[in-house]
């Protein structure tokens, strides 16, 4: 008997197709992975077990349904499974996140991280860049500044015991992840790969903090974190989706403290709108530091974002003593670090 034209076999299934089938079944049959199930269908998309057309179905998917706690959990453990492990000796103190860029203001955060690191506060910096257009990014900031920019392990280690702050790159350390965020271009939109980078924490650092796009983002947040063990959390809504505290707003904190939440207020500083800058630049970061210009709001977002840092950092602090340390560390900056 001869196959009629165009006859197709029949194929087995995908593995991967049932994670795709629990999150398309419609309105009443989707249901939300488990974290196991999350950290099994993440772990085959980084190892590339899953078709290109999958991937992209069940990003979009996550996108629609929104992502669980316990799914940016999973997802987080299969990334720290699959990505070039640190070695037991490199450790840090604060884990900092920085994945969106600057599109208002200028890049204030980065001196925050500076004064941390002349606190004696060892600041691990990852990020990821090129996937929206119009910002810019941290890497690209460390490098114009000569703060230090790590390849690998081995430099992170060396960097963050001489230095206090090293930056390593997202695609040194998780290719693949890197290359999930570099789909926003052709999907045209953000995925929950953007939420769950800001958790990876790869040196498990025992404090961790993040900023958020959206205020119910951060209920998100501390679930996953405490999921995953993390001892000490701050998220709050930063600016252009970095960890900036703006100076002109007040400041909602969520704190996870040992397993314990907490919600803190940082009053703002400057009252009345501020506009944006013409195009986010590091050379006003070089000004400010060595007091050769003076602005206010660059000094109202370093000193509040440091103090926020503080609270997470030293557990004995409320926003004013916060605030008021922060205060003391920028009038003592060491302004040769940026000459």
């Amino acid at each position: 008997m001869t196959k009629p034209a165009g006859f197709q076999p029949y194929r087995p299934e995908h593995p991967f197709a049932p994670y795709v089938r629990i999150l398309g079944r419609g309105r009443s049959g989707t249901r939300s992975l488990s974290m196991a199930e999350a950290a099994d269908a993440f772990g085959m998309v980084l190892c590339g077990d899953a078709e290109p057309l999958q991937v992209g179905a069940f990003l979009m998917l996550l996108r629609v349904k929104e992502e669980t706690g316990e799914e940016l959990a999973g997802f987080v453990n299969a990334c720290r499974e699959q990505m070039v492990a640190p070695p037991p000796h490199v450790a840090a103190e604060l884990d900092w996140p920085s994945y969106a860029g600057k599109r208002h203001q200028h890049p204030w955060f980065i001196l925050s991280m500076l004064l941390l690191a002349q606190a004696g506060h060892r600041v691990f910096v990852h990020g990821s860049d090129g996937h929206t257009g119009g910002r810019l990014y941290t890497e690209a900031v460390f490098r114009q500044l000569g703060l230090p920019v790590a390849d690998d392990w081995q430099q992170t280690a060396s960097m963050l015991a001489g230095q206090y702050l090293c930056y390593l790159p997202l695609r040194r350390f998780c290719p693949p992840l890197h290359e999930l965020m570099q789909l926003k271009p052709l999907l045209g939109l953000r995925s929950p790969v953007n939420t769950l980078a800001r958790m990876l924490n790869p040196l498990r650092a025992p404090c961790s903090i993040q900023s958020i796009f959206h205020p119910a983002y951060g209920a998100l947040h501390q679930q996953a974190d405490q999921l995953l063990g993390q001892p000490r959390a701050l998220v709050f809504k930063g600016d252009s989706g970095e960890v900036e505290v703006k100076p002109h707003a007040d400041t909602r904190l969520l704190l996870l403290r040992e397993g314990r939440r907490e919600e803190l207020i940082l009053p703002r500083s400057i009252e009345g709108r501020v506009a944006s800058v013409d195009a986010p630049q590091a050379r006003p970061l070089v000004d400010l530091w060595r007091g050769t210009t003076d602005d206010a709001y660059g000094t109202g977002a370093v000193i509040a974002t440091t103090a926020a840092a503080l609270l997470l950092l030293e557990g004995d602090l409320d926003p004013v003593g916060a605030h008021r340390q922060a205060t003391l560390a920028w009038k003592a900056r060491e302004r040769s670090r940026l000459d």
